[in-house]
Protein backbone atom coordinates (compact mmCIF):
# COMPACT_ATOMS: atom_id res chain seq x y z
CA UNK A 1 0.00 0.00 0.00
CA UNK A 2 1.11 3.16 -1.41
CA UNK A 3 1.34 6.20 1.66
CA UNK A 4 1.72 9.92 0.16
CA UNK A 5 2.77 12.24 2.83
CA UNK A 6 1.96 16.39 1.93
CA UNK A 7 3.20 19.09 3.50
CA UNK A 8 2.19 23.02 2.61
CA UNK A 9 4.23 25.66 2.13
CA UNK A 10 2.75 29.63 1.99
CA UNK A 11 5.19 32.51 1.11
CA UNK A 12 4.68 35.49 0.54
CA UNK A 13 7.25 38.50 -1.11
CA UNK A 14 10.78 37.88 -2.62
CA UNK A 15 13.34 35.48 -1.70
CA UNK A 16 15.46 37.80 0.54
CA UNK A 17 12.59 40.02 1.76
CA UNK A 18 9.64 37.68 1.92
CA UNK A 19 9.38 34.50 4.44
CA UNK A 20 6.78 31.67 5.15
CA UNK A 21 5.44 28.70 6.81
CA UNK A 22 5.27 25.23 5.92
CA UNK A 23 2.58 22.99 7.66
CA UNK A 24 3.21 19.26 8.25
CA UNK A 25 -0.34 18.68 6.84
CA UNK A 26 -0.62 14.76 6.77
CA UNK A 27 0.05 14.38 10.61
CA UNK A 28 -0.91 17.84 11.62
CA UNK A 29 2.03 17.99 14.02
CA UNK A 30 2.79 21.77 13.12
CA UNK A 31 3.20 24.73 11.05
CA UNK A 32 6.77 26.22 11.02
CA UNK A 33 8.45 29.61 9.89
CA UNK A 34 10.86 29.68 6.76
CA UNK A 35 13.17 32.57 4.97
CA UNK A 36 16.28 32.78 3.01
CA UNK A 37 18.03 34.22 6.10
CA UNK A 38 17.62 31.66 8.39
CA UNK A 39 18.30 28.88 5.30
CA UNK A 40 21.49 30.90 4.22
CA UNK A 41 22.90 32.45 7.51
CA UNK A 42 20.94 29.97 10.15
CA UNK A 43 18.67 31.23 12.77
CA UNK A 44 16.68 30.19 15.90
CA UNK A 45 13.41 29.75 15.55
CA UNK A 46 13.42 29.30 12.03
CA UNK A 47 13.18 26.09 9.70
CA UNK A 48 14.96 25.32 6.79
CA UNK A 49 13.97 23.09 3.90
CA UNK A 50 17.63 21.37 4.98
CA UNK A 51 16.44 20.82 8.58
CA UNK A 52 13.24 18.99 7.41
CA UNK A 53 15.55 17.05 5.34
CA UNK A 54 17.55 16.13 8.19
CA UNK A 55 14.50 15.02 9.80
CA UNK A 56 13.34 13.09 7.43
CA UNK A 57 16.76 11.56 6.63
CA UNK A 58 17.32 11.02 10.45
CA UNK A 59 14.29 9.23 11.09
CA UNK A 60 13.98 6.88 7.68
CA UNK A 61 17.55 5.47 8.74
CA UNK A 62 16.86 4.81 12.53
CA UNK A 63 13.82 3.03 11.06
CA UNK A 64 15.61 1.00 8.55
CA UNK A 65 18.55 0.19 10.55
CA UNK A 66 16.03 -0.79 13.42
CA UNK A 67 14.46 -3.38 10.90
CA UNK A 68 18.03 -4.82 10.30
CA UNK A 69 19.48 -5.43 13.57
CA UNK A 70 16.06 -6.74 14.36
CA UNK A 71 15.36 -9.20 11.34
CA UNK A 72 18.90 -10.52 12.19
CA UNK A 73 18.09 -11.38 15.65
CA UNK A 74 19.56 -8.08 17.92
CA UNK A 75 16.81 -6.08 18.59
CA UNK A 76 17.94 -2.86 19.19
CA UNK A 77 17.40 -1.30 22.72
CA UNK A 78 18.00 2.24 21.39
CA UNK A 79 19.34 4.33 18.21
CA UNK A 80 20.02 8.07 18.57
CA UNK A 81 20.64 9.46 14.58
CA UNK A 82 21.52 13.18 13.94
CA UNK A 83 21.36 14.10 10.71
CA UNK A 84 23.17 17.18 9.38
CA UNK A 85 22.06 18.37 6.39
CA UNK A 86 25.12 21.02 4.76
CA UNK A 87 23.60 24.61 2.38
CA UNK A 88 25.81 27.04 0.60
CA UNK A 89 23.68 29.29 -1.49
CA UNK A 90 24.76 29.48 -4.83
CA UNK A 91 25.81 25.74 -4.39
CA UNK A 92 22.86 24.09 -3.38
CA UNK A 93 23.11 20.69 -0.68
CA UNK A 94 26.63 19.50 -0.09
CA UNK A 95 25.79 16.76 1.85
CA UNK A 96 24.17 14.50 4.49
CA UNK A 97 26.40 13.66 7.85
CA UNK A 98 24.37 10.61 10.49
CA UNK A 99 25.93 10.81 13.45
CA UNK A 100 24.25 7.69 15.18
CA UNK A 101 24.82 5.77 18.97
CA UNK A 102 23.00 2.90 19.09
CA UNK A 103 22.53 0.14 22.07
CA UNK A 104 22.39 -3.06 20.77
CA UNK A 105 22.93 -5.92 23.40
CA UNK A 106 25.31 -8.90 21.78
CA UNK A 107 26.51 -7.09 19.28
CA UNK A 108 30.53 -6.12 18.12
CA UNK A 109 31.13 -2.51 17.24
CA UNK A 110 32.52 -4.03 13.62
CA UNK A 111 29.34 -5.88 13.05
CA UNK A 112 27.03 -2.60 14.26
CA UNK A 113 29.34 -0.64 11.72
CA UNK A 114 28.27 -3.16 8.92
CA UNK A 115 24.66 -3.03 9.74
CA UNK A 116 24.81 1.00 9.82
CA UNK A 117 26.28 1.03 6.51
CA UNK A 118 23.86 -1.37 4.77
CA UNK A 119 21.10 0.84 6.37
CA UNK A 120 22.91 4.37 5.06
CA UNK A 121 23.12 3.16 2.01
CA UNK A 122 19.82 1.44 1.49
CA UNK A 123 17.06 4.03 3.36
CA UNK A 124 14.59 5.49 1.31
CA UNK A 125 15.57 8.69 1.67
CA UNK A 126 19.45 8.22 1.58
CA UNK A 127 18.05 6.57 -1.75
CA UNK A 128 16.32 9.77 -2.74
CA UNK A 129 19.37 11.52 -1.83
CA UNK A 130 21.79 10.10 -4.19
CA UNK A 131 22.59 12.93 -6.08
CA UNK A 132 24.68 14.35 -2.44
CA UNK A 133 27.37 12.39 -0.45
CA UNK A 134 25.92 10.70 2.55
CA UNK A 135 28.83 10.07 5.58
CA UNK A 136 28.34 8.21 9.00
CA UNK A 137 29.58 7.84 11.88
CA UNK A 138 28.40 4.70 13.82
CA UNK A 139 28.82 3.68 17.84
CA UNK A 140 27.58 1.40 20.13
CA UNK A 141 26.73 3.28 23.54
Amino acid sequence: MAVTSESTTVWAGGLIDGSGTVALDSSGQGEFPVNWKARAEGAAATTTPEELLAAAHSSCFSMALSFALANAGHAPERIQTTAAVTFEAGKGVLGSHLLVSARVPGLSEAEFEAFADDAKANCPISQALAGIPITIEAELA
